[in-house]
């Protein structure tokens, strides 16, 4: 929850500059989502939004429905990220709803999942995302869950400063593939949690890690920008 339409401006005019051939994609918050579809409209940067309501349509007040997202440009948008699960009590089974709503309309889902520094401690990293993943195979299936994003974002290591390391990061993005089967190999899955430019070469070194969901650092473009070139 952060900008204002000078401040989108000025870090769109730094998106311009970014020269990478890598996959890139911008989710600023709803309310300034439109200026950034038109600013990139030219561009190859996808834009999608941090947030979808599971609900189609009716008397929800305040959501925000997957149509309205593809209605106005959207490509993308996060499902479950860890703030929603923690702060707004969204739970497995919404996360799962809502992935089901982005993908019905050709959105793809940045489906995140992770674990908090409790859940680590008790040696419980696996068994938190193996049941996240599970409650998003259950409905949609193993395919389908396989054609979307993952993003694995340990709670403990966003917006802390602290970061997992290359290798605690790669042993579950190999264990969520190995959980997924042969069908996840060409699954993107990235990691989320303080990725900087002095982190990033690691991260992406590793077999297992596809890119980066990036959080604070993505608020300045020339870091942001790195970020992409080391990719």
């Amino acid at each position: 929850m952060h900008g204002s339409r000078e401040s989108i401006a000025s870090l769109v005019s730094g998106l311009l500059q970014i020269n990478s051939v890598v996959d890139v994609a911008v989710f600023p918050p709803y309310v300034y989502l439109q200026q950034v579809i038109k600013a990139l409209a030219d561009t190859t940067v996808g834009v999608g939004a941090q947030n979808v309501s599971e609900q189609r349509q009716g008397a929800y007040t305040g959501e925000i429905s997957a149509d309205m997202l593809k209605d106005i440009g959207c490509h993308y948008v996060i499902v479950g990220h860890s703030e929603r699960r923690t702060l707004y009590g969204e739970s497995d089974q919404q996360v799962a709803d809502k992935f089901i709503a982005a993908q019905s309309v050709g959105l793809v889902p940045i489906l995140c999942v992770g674990e908090t520094l409790a859940q680590r401690e008790q040696d419980e990293t696996l068994a938190v995302i193996a049941r996240q993943l599970d409650a998003v195979t259950a409905v949609a299936g193993i395919e389908a869950v396989c054609k979307a994003v993952l993003a694995y974002e340990p709670v403990w290591a966003i917006g802390t400063g602290k970061t997992a390391t290359a290798d605690q990061a790669q042993e579950v993005h190999q264990a969520i593939r190995q959980r997924l089967g042969a069908v996840a190999e060409r699954t993107r899955l990235i990691y989320g949690g303080s990725v900087k430019a002095a982190n990033a070469a690691e991260l992406f070194a590793q077999p297992d890690i596809d890119g980066a969901l990036v959080g604070g650092a993505s608020l300045d473009s020339a870091e942001f920008g790195e970020i992409c070139k080391l990719a």
